[in-house]
């Protein structure tokens, strides 16, 4: 507050100075510049106090963070002060807008044939896709801790776990991870961006980790990283939406499965049987995680006329694919495969380029969905 102080002080001196001197207008112009600069740092600092306080008439030194983010624009004044803001309302004009824009660049669809191309060489692709970027295209989900705690247990032994007689006396393995009792299944893992972090923050011998994906280069991406671990996780390749692929682990055998950014590079039309397949290997009581692009988020409204394969679903550049979903068809997806919804939200984000003084406005769909115990 201090510096914030002197700064408007020597405002008010340099102010005085150039009426004084009767400076050139752009000069002026300047002066008022910065006036407005140290007004929104006044305004902002403000909102921050506030945003800070801890409801017992004490302030805490940090910022708090909710799940699902905690940083809202209620002054839109103050758009370009931060890069992000959370939960963003959009009005009924950018509905309509996005909308429309979604109707011009999806009325045109590409053949059948062209279709049926990419869906039967979408491993060539990704492949492609991993050979050019390696480990380097998509950071570590560290915030899928905050938004996802089941994805690190506190505890994750069972009253009848047999940990200390698997350490004294190893008994013959009948699958990969047999011995632990927490067991997690990611699909469309990538590089590990979702893997490692978990690895990385926690320990516990009980826990395992099983992921697949489409592409062979991501898979050895994964095995070559020295942080990979085969007593701990097991990667192998794997199309799910192929009703004819195998699987490393027996039916009601996993506590969480993690569908991340994967369902939406998979053919609308396949989905229902694909979690049908994936709910029947959760244990009773399990959970599927989910999180990946909503309607009208800013990629779908950014794709040009003929890249549109069917309605919302579309075919990028690199021959990748992608699927904008709604919270009403997830939840008939996921309800109909038996299981009970325990969250389904979207998330709208406002990404800020404050150098182009740019809004981009993202859309997310997050989701929980439990087996019953009986």
């Amino acid at each position: 507050m201090m510096r914030l102080s002197f700064l408007i002080q020597n405002y008010v001196r340099f102010n005085l100075l150039s009426r004084h001197f009767e400076l050139q207008g752009f000069q002026l112009f300047a002066c008022w510049s910065v006036y407005k600069r140290i007004s929104n740092i006044c305004k902002l600092n403000s909102s921050v106090i506030k945003l800070r306080s801890t409801g017992n008439g004490k302030t805490s030194s940090k910022p708090q963070r909710l799940a699902g983010g905690g940083r809202f624009l209620t002054d839109p004044s103050l758009v370009y002060a931060f890069n992000n803001w959370d939960n963003v309302e959009w009005d009924e004009h950018q509905e309509i807008a996005a909308k429309e824009k979604v109707e011009a660049n999806s009325g045109i669809k590409l053949s059948l044939e062209v279709q049926k191309d990419y869906d039967i060489n979408a491993g060539y692709y990704w492949n492609e896709f991993y050979a050019v970027h390696q480990n380097r295209f998509f950071k570590d989900r560290h915030w899928l801790f905050t938004e996802f705690p089941e994805l690190a247990p506190v505890d994750t032994n069972e009253k009848n776990s047999d940990l200390i007689n698997h350490k004294t006396e190893p008994k013959e393995t009948i699958y990969p991870g047999d011995h632990t009792t927490f067991r997690i299944f990611e699909v469309g893992c990538g590089v590990g961006n979702t893997v490692f972090p978990i690895l990385q923050t926690s320990n516990d011998p009980n826990l395992f980790i099983y992921c697949c994906d489409l592409s062979i280069n991501a898979i050895s991406i994964i095995k070559e990283n020295t942080n990979f671990d085969i007593q701990r996780c097991h990667a192998f390749v794997c199309d799910v939406a192929d009703p004819h692929a195998c699987f490393p682990f027996p039916p009601e055998s996993l506590n969480v499965i993690v569908l991340v950014f994967v369902l939406s590079a998979i053919d609308p039309t396949k989905l229902a049987s694909v979690i049908k397949r994936l709910s029947g290997f959760l244990k009773p009581g399990g959970v599927i995680l989910f999180r990946d692009y909503g309607r009208y988020d800013l990629t779908q409204l950014r794709f040009k006329p003929g890249r549109c394969l069917a309605d919302n679903f579309y075919v990028r550049g690199d021959g990748t694919k992608v699927y904008y979903f709604t919270q009403d068809e997830l939840r008939i997806l996921f309800t109909e495969a038996g299981l009970v919804e325990e969250q389904n939200l979207i998330d709208r984000r406002l990404q800020v380029n404050r150098g182009r003084q740019l809004k981009m406005y993202r859309v997310w769909i997050q989701c929980k969905y439990r087996k019953l115990l009986s």
